[in-house]
């Protein structure tokens, strides 16, 4: 009974970070006279009993004394102290196991106590939080607003390719301090500006031409020979996927066609192509692809400028994408949006992996049948007469830029229904201006506006070509780059187009529409029951996809997984397959899923589905690999009784980002559920403490090696609380694969078996996955709704939590926990919080 009282307090007691390797210790500090007397003996008499011995000014371990601790709680860093003595001794990392342990009844007392003080605290400390620093648009987000302001996507420019890269505070790209502006990317904000309005508004108008290409269908390097010998280059064939190291055939270009379109526009493309040989008698696995499946062509970007025109560039999104027939050769039609200079290039996205090594074997395996057989990479006698699978496309037409009504989506998004109209110039560019700005303007602005198109049209430019170097001046305005407040600075609560901003850019990731600019606009936007109303519909509207993405990226860091790759012959399917992709997209589907429903999110810790897709499904080893289609998509799938999945910690996502892509290791995703699912930073090694080796190919267990670790006591303070949450997840290899083996090493005839056991130092104990994920359901379920409470506030004002926001966030987690921890319930407690709401 007194252990589950304990665990009541988790709720209310954890307020700020909390920091690994922290004993709850006090030093016979001094007492103030208004303390509580019958307080006092029992926080001092259980810090000299327990934890003195390791905290005291001479020793301080973890980095921690407290001889100069005092009562009353007063400032700050006395609650967060407090704050943290409270949380270990809840939890029971505190004092070690290897310590004279309290009784259950002095644990109560203790924490009762001290929880005392910091309450009596928290009524006489000033309400209110901390403060958003004025931030600018990440580069996610300044593209989207740019596809939202100009109604169309804008990604076929790349117009942040050269941007620097987003610097991230733990993670988050959305915090004010991180998102720094220098000289260089203002002039790349310039560049990007004047190429976007040039190239969308200030194109040629030019009348619709064809292009019919039958012949010269060149491809390079190792197919030249091969196209020339068999088909005079009369075909275009496509051999494998494009993110391949051979590139043997992932891109087909048009040669004739390699200055691309005239100008950006819409494009018709029509292809005469035929799946070959789906039906190959040759061995399947040589291929590495589903031959079950049809065949898909699709089409990206290139251009012959930017670099080699059979390689990968950094401009290809894909335009289109259909499936290919087997019978006989037919017309495929794609219409596509093009740049000015860009040339369609073709794709085979379930292609075989890497061409190279699949003709090197055919030739291999099958050369009885060829008349003049050759071993090595010969595609000739395959092409002439074999069964290579490839695609196979015969012509291509092009036709555009096609006319579209009302002068296209540029012209009505940036000018209105009627276009242009030079008498109009001003009051078109103002009402531009306040889209972009995502506020009224005032004097000064429409001044800044006002000058610039009247200076442009004094040098002689056309009404338009003013109008469109003052959209220009707009885009690279600081009201434009930046989330600006125009709430007053004696103001805490944001005014209503602060507010609309805020709110629409922390769901949406891009600019407020009319319906929320309306509301702000009649300033109801700040009354509580409008602002849920607008809350439910921003996240009900398919736009909000974009906080589902960027906050998965954050919060779980999701936007690092690629950026330590397997080695593809230890995991051939990572690449063949595009996992990444289909990692990314089961953690979003199941967000999805919890918000929609209001779930409780507890399911994120341990639930008995998950969303996958055939790849998934297969690298899952689940039913449905047998059943489930590439044009199925991602479908829920029922995963009760399963061991291996359920919850964010069986996503091969999580496992793949809390790993190095060679190896693993309790250590690293050990912090990984630590930061964050917990809520909780590690402290750094010191610096005196060397790496641990996490390859597993010596003598040695890496459990073995991090018992060894923690017999130095530098380093046991840290490893206790890290190494248990890491060791259930070794039973997953690099890429989320399930194991009960580690790799058998070298000179090795016997593979180590996986361990997936653990002890916290609270005591609780697991014996596998399941067993873990029960563990922190039961016992650290408030931790983890109060971080995800944080993650989300976080993400949402653009600065991460301080002390004094905790007592807005424990209202949030009360309302959250009366309504069964319900996703949705959370989001939008978060959004209409006091700190969401303020400066």
């Amino acid at each position: 009974m007194a252990t589950h009282v304990i665990s009541l307090f988790l709720s209310t007691a954890r307020r700020g970070a909390l920091v690994l390797g922290i004993c709850c210790s006090v030093s016979p500090f001094a007492v103030a006279a208004d303390t509580e007397p019958d307080l006092q003996p029992v926080i001092s008499g259980f810090v000299e009993k327990y934890c003195l011995e390791c905290h005291d000014a001479d020793t301080a371990e973890g980095e921690r004394e407290f001889e100069s601790f005092s009562l009353p709680l007063v400032s700050e860093q006395q609650l967060i102290t407090a704050d943290e003595m409270i949380d270990q001794v809840t939890l029971q990392v505190m004092p070690p196991e290897e310590s004279d342990q309290p009784t259950d009844d002095e644990r109560v007392s203790f924490v009762t106590a001290l929880r005392n003080l910091v309450s009596q605290a928290d009524d006489k400390a000033p309400g209110g939080g901390g403060r958003t620093v004025m931030r600018r648009l990440s580069n996610r987000e300044y593209e989207n607003t740019l596809a939202t302001l100009f109604g169309r996507r804008v990604d076929t420019l790349g117009l942040t390719a050269d941007f620097p890269k987003d610097n991230t505070s733990h993670h988050m790209d959305t915090i004010g301090e991180s998102l720094v502006t220098s000289g260089f990317l203002l002039d790349q904000y310039f560049q990007a500006a004047s190429r976007l309005v040039e190239t969308r508004l200030g194109k040629p108008n030019l009348e619709p031409k064809s292009w019919h290409f039958t012949d010269n269908f060149q491809q390079y390097e190792e197919l030249t020979g091969a196209h020339r010998s068999v088909f005079k280059f009369k075909f275009l064939c496509l051999y494998e996927q494009p993110n391949t190291d051979t590139r043997q055939g992932g891109y087909g270009h048009i040669e004739d066609f390699l200055e691309g379109v005239p100008v950006s526009g819409l494009y018709d493309i029509e292809v005469l192509a035929q799946a070959m040989h789906r039906d190959t008698h040759y061995d399947p696995k040589i291929f590495r692809i589903d031959f079950s499946e049809p065949f898909q062509l699709a089409v990206v970007p290139g251009d012959a400028t930017k670099g080699h025109i059979h390689y990968p560039q950094a401009i290809e999104p894909i335009l289109g994408c259909t499936v290919v027939p087997d019978e006989q050769p037919e017309w495929l039609t794609f219409r596509v949006w093009l740049e000015a200079g860009q040339t369609p290039r073709f794709i085979f996205p379930n292609g075989p992996y890497e061409s190279r090594a699949s003709v090197i074997e055919t030739n291999k395996r099958y050369q009885d049948e060829f008349k003049n057989p050759k071993v090595g990479v010969s595609r000739t006698s395959l092409l002439r007469e074999g069964a290579l699978p490839h695609i196979k496309i015969g012509e291509i037409k092009v036709r555009g830029p096609l006319k579209e009504a009302d002068g296209g989506k540029e012209d009505v998004t940036v000018f209105g229904i009627d276009g242009f109209q030079p008498d109009r110039a001003l009051e078109q560019l103002f009402a531009f201006g306040e889209r972009a700005f995502r506020r009224p303007l005032n004097d000064r602005d429409r001044a800044r506006i006002e000058a610039i198109y009247q200076t442009r049209l004094s040098e002689h430019a056309t009404p338009r070509q003013a109008a469109l170097d003052a959209l220009k001046m707009i885009l690279c305005s600081p009201s434009f780059l930046y989330l600006s407040e125009i709430t007053p600075e004696d103001e805490s609560d944001l005014r209503p187009f602060d507010l609309a901003s805020r709110l629409s850019y922390a769901i949406w990731a891009a600019p407020p529409d009319e319906i929320l600019f309306e509301a702000a606009r009649s300033e109801c936007l700040t009354e509580a029951d409008e602002l849920r109303k607008q809350i439910s519909r921003l996240l009900a509207d398919e736009r909000s996809n974009e906080f589902i993405n960027g906050f998965l990226d954050s919060w779980l860091n999701l936007r690092d997984i690629g950026s330590l790759p397997p080695p593809r012959k230890a995991a051939p399917e990572y690449y063949a397959e595009n996992l990444p992709e289909s990692m990314k997209e089961e953690a979003r589907r199941f967000f999805r899923n919890l918000l929609d429903e209001n779930g409780s999110v507890t399911n994120f810790i341990n639930a008995d589905y998950t969303f996958v897709d055939k790849k998934l499904a297969k690298l899952y080893q689940l039913p449905e690999q047998d059943s489930l289609r590439l044009g199925d998509g991602f479908q829920r799938v029922s995963v009760a009784g399963n061991e291996q999945r359920g919850g964010l910690l069986g996503m091969a996502g999580v496992l793949t980002v809390s790993a190095n892509g060679v190896d693993t290791s309790p250590v690293t995703r050990g912090v990984w559920v630590l930061e964050n699912i917990l809520g909780i930073i590690p402290p750094p090694p010191p610096d005196e403490v060397p790496s641990i080796d996490s390859d597993v190919s010596g003598a040695k267990t890496i459990r073995e090696k991090l018992e060894k670790h923690r017999e130095d006591k530098t380093c046991s303070v840290c490893h206790r609380n890290i190494d248990p949450l890491g060791f259930a997840l070794e039973t997953f290899d690099p890429i989320g694969r399930w194991r009960t083996k580690y790799p058998k090493p070298k000179n090795k005839s016997v593979a180590a078996r996986v361990d997936p056991s653990g002890t916290l130092p609270s005591g609780e104990t697991y014996s596998d996955f399941a067993g873990f994920k029960e563990v922190l359901v039961e016992s650290r379920r408030d931790h983890f709704v109060r971080n995800l409470i944080e993650k989300l506030l976080t993400y949402a004002t653009g600065r991460h939590m301080e002390r004094r926001d905790q007592y807005e966030i424990d209202r949030i987690v009360e309302v959250v926990r009366a309504d069964g921890d319900g996703l949705h319930t959370m989001v939008t407690e978060v959004l209409t919080s006091e700190i969401f709401r303020s400066r």
